[in-house]
Order: structure tokens, then sequence, then C-alpha cells
């Protein structure tokens, strides 16, 4: 992965992601997954995003530089991962949401539960980083020259296949159109609207 192709907003990067390879490798062994979907999430600008209050030690690794790991807790349960984009200095970052594991699918399936079917591996943002083995060790690593953490190019997804809409679950902004997937892939998340969400203006 060439960091030329994440200096740019979220919401640019976060369509060329979808195919991209996210592998991690543990103790416990190697496994690679395939993205097909996620979010992109602004600065100071985006009211859903971590930095839209300014920066602070939790989410220092969104201000770059670009093609680092940002790790955080939801709700005290799941980790989540993003990609690292933009300039170095300014908030950005691309939140992974679902994707299709290619390798390692017994590792990934221990973690998950061997009851899981194939699609729901990683489908959602917390099962994305169980399966993947990302934990909060993981935050800040370098995606592009590092070892644990790798994002590597796959195969470009069709332009025809890459859908876009709101974003799932958060109460700010939640109508932005910066969600993108890949149209019928099994591994998407449902969309889901928050109770708390409120029409609100911006991108």
């Amino acid at each position: 992965m060439n960091v030329d192709l994440l200096a740019h907003p979220a919401e640019e990067v976060a369509p060329k992601l979808l195919g991209s390879v996210l592998t991690c490798k543990t103790p416990e062994g190697t496994v690679s997954i395939a993205i097909t979907e996620t979010e992109a999430y602004s600065g100071a600008a985006d009211p859903a995003s971590h930095a839209y209050r300014g920066r602070t030690p939790r989410n220092a690794v969104m201000f770059g530089p670009a093609g680092h790991l940002y790790v955080y807790r939801s709700h005290g349960l799941h980790w989540c991962a993003n990609v690292v984009t933009g300039t170095d200095g300014t908030a950005s970052a691309v939140l992974i949401r679902a994707g299709r594991v290619i390798g390692g699918e017994d590792l990934a399936r221990q973690r998950r539960g061997e009851k899981v079917e194939g699609a729901r591996l990683a489908r959602g943002p917390g099962n994305f980083c169980q399966a993947l083995g990302i934990r909060a060790e993981h935050n800040g690593a370098d995606l592009l020259t590092g070892t644990s953490v790798v994002l590597a190019e796959g195969e470009s997804a069709p332009a025809a296949l890459i859908k876009v809409g709101p974003r799932v679950g958060v109460s700010k902004a939640h109508d932005w159109q910066h969600r993108f997937y890949l149209a019928g892939d099994p591994t998407v998340s449902a969309y889901r609207l928050s109770p708390r969400a409120k029409p609100s203006a911006g991108a």
C-alpha cells in the first residue's frame, strides 16, 4: 500500500480501501481480511468524529501521519480499527466496518465462535477486530512498514459495486453519506439508525 493513496481526506480514501487486505500477526497465528465496508470520519468539521473537540491522548493517532492504525474501545466492549488518512496534524480516519476472511479462517473462527457462519466472522467493526486479533496494543501500529498489522492492496473493487450511504449507529451527523460498501456482499453489516439520531446538516 502506498502512503500517497492514504494522504487524502477520509471520505476520499474510504471507498478506495474496499478490496484492500488487512493482516494481523499474533502469537496465535495470522489472519487476513479483505475489506468490504468502511466509514469516513473527519476532525473538527465532523460532529461524529472522536476528534471533533480537538486532540486528546485518546485520539492523538487520528492526527497523523497517515498509514497508522487508530484503535479504540466501543461502549467498553469491542475494539474498533481505523486507518489514519489525510495530512499530518489534521484528524482523519476510516473505520473498518466489515470484511471477508481470506486467510487464517480457522483462527478467526476460534476467536469468534465455532458456530459463526463464514459471512459473519468479520461483519461489524467489533467482530472484524475480534476475528483479526486487533487489541489495544495495536493502537498506533504502522500499517505500511510495520510487521504486526499490515495493510496491502488487494483486488480492486469494481466501481459499479461500490455503494454509498449514511453511517451506521451514530447519533450525530448520521445522515452524512460517508459509509461505503460492496453491494450484495454477504459480509457487509446491516444498516441501523441510532434511536438518538437527529437530522443534521453537512457533507
